[in-house]
């Protein structure tokens, strides 16, 4: 159990733990010593003191009973002093007690017998609720036993006391070792924490995250690693970025020759044979998608070359989506309030966004059957849906991978795409902090969600 519990928290947590585990067993075990030591010692004191009070008090006593005086009640009266202190003495005739009044049947017959037979003896007991010790003498040839009862309620007392601080000690050591265990956790981890985030940041996109320099030995070679392996990274991502681009560049002036020669062609294709009409459909749809796999490499190129440069300004979400819906060719149903959702955005960078979600339903989804933006606990959200066939679960996070086509990779109508657009949607909602999925639309369909934080003005 204990080791499921250990295996549930972080590492630092276990860490802490394991200082307070260490500390409990330390300062419990010396505490335990101390104990044991302590109360071994003040009851030996105080059993040797009470023998030597009572073998004093026994021989007045047995002096008392073979002068035969009268006084002997006297005598033990002033011998039991303390009022907690009993006196008892037996004799052929009785019992006589003084002090506190205890019945003498309750006294140990372990102990009178052993008086009895001229032993000392001595005991501790529980005599009507109040800790005693029993010390038992026989008085000389009087064929008498005198027993006295010391009260060891100031001795309890103090082992109350003395447990009392131990377990604090105890408690107050164990709390010290978790907060030391945890202070050195988090010291000892500081490394991993920094090493964590700048991973995080470099899957976020940022390529240009470092660990600091480490002068401590056993941490340099890890950051020096780290930031070469980060360094090689975007230089490649940077490298193949500018060759994306560069290869787009030179394809732009034979595809513009081609989109016009196709263009000259579709004009006059009712003069041409049926097998030739047949072929430049087929070129057309081609070259189509060709020049749109081009113009999403081009932006996709830029984005990734200039992730840190962005016209960021305060976007009215429901204006712009207003401005793009109004500007399709076949206008979707909208469902947008009056009230701005504002967010801090790339203007052109967000329009793209709407175009591509906007174009994946038309030529994916069987149409856009409904346009929303909303606001949603500190976020804009902007939601498309469509009538198509929905998105299967297991491609749902596929789909915003580049060149993903998703069933339709086989497909080379005019409407199958180049699989990059909702990648480009995915790359410039994740520079803008936030965040997109499909869902399955309430009916059928499915339901395209971008979720912007929201700006507070």
């Amino acid at each position: 159990m204990i080791r499921v519990v250990l295996v549930a928290l972080s590492l630092r947590w276990r860490v802490a733990v394991a200082f307070g585990l260490a500390s409990l067993l330390v300062t419990g075990l010396l505490g335990f010593a101390i104990w044991n030591l302590a109360s071994s010692y003040m009851l030996a004191q105080r059993e040797q003191s009470a023998t030597r009070q009572a073998a004093v008090n026994a021989r007045l006593v047995g002096e008392s009973l073979r002068s035969g005086s009268d006084g002997l009640a006297e005598l033990l009266t002033g011998l039991a002093g303390d009022p907690d202190t009993t006196i008892a003495l037996s004799r052929s005739d009785g019992w006589i007690t003084v002090g506190r009044q205890v019945d003498p049947a309750s006294l140990p017959r372990d102990l009178i017998a052993l008086a009895e037979e001229g032993v000392a003896a001595r005991q501790r007991f529980v005599a009507d609720g109040v800790p005693v010790l029993a010390v038992a003498l026989p008085v000389g040839a009087t064929a008498a036993t005198y027993v006295e009862l010391f009260p060891l309620l100031e001795l309890d007392h103090t082992f109350h006391f003395l447990s009392g601080v131990l377990i604090a000690g105890a408690a107050t050591s164990t709390l010290l070792g978790l907060g030391l265990g945890y202070w050195a956790a988090v010291r000892a981890l500081r490394p991993l924490v920094e090493l964590t985030g700048a991973a995080a940041r470099v899957a976020r996109g940022d390529l240009q995250a470092r660990l600091p320099e480490q002068s401590d030995p056993d941490l340099a070679p890890l950051a020096a690693t780290f930031n070469r392996t980060a360094g090689a990274l975007e230089q490649r991502v940077r490298r193949d970025a500018r060759f994306a681009s560069d290869v787009s560049h030179e394809l732009r002036s034979p595809l513009t020759t081609m989109v016009n020669a196709v263009e000259i062609l579709q004009r006059r294709r009712n003069d041409l044979p049926s097998a030739a009409r047949q072929a430049v459909e087929l070129l057309s749809a081609d070259v189509g998608r060709f020049q749109r796999m081009v113009i999403d490499l081009l932006e996709i190129s830029r984005a990734d070359q200039d992730a840190d440069d962005q016209a960021l300004e305060a976007v009215d979400v429901a204006d712009l989506v207003r401005n793009v819906a109004a500007s399709r060719p076949e206008h979707p149903p909208t469902e947008i309030h009056d009230q701005p959702a504002l967010v801090l955005a790339d203007r052109r960078r967000l329009d793209r966004v709407v175009t591509n979600l906007l174009d994946n339903g038309e030529w994916h989804g069987g149409g856009v059957v409904r346009l929303a933006v909303l606001r949603r606990s500190g976020h804009v959200r902007l939601e498309v849906d469509d009538g198509g066939p929905g998105v299967p679960v297991e491609l749902r996070e596929q789909v915003f991978e580049r060149f993903d086509r998703g069933q339709r990779a086989g497909d080379r109508g005019d409407g199958s795409g180049s699989g990059l657009g909702l990648a480009l949607v995915a790359q410039h909602i994740d520079r803008h902090g936030g965040a997109v999925w499909v869902e399955e639309r309430p009916g059928g369909g499915a339901r395209f969600v971008v979720e912007l934080p929201e700006l507070y003005e």
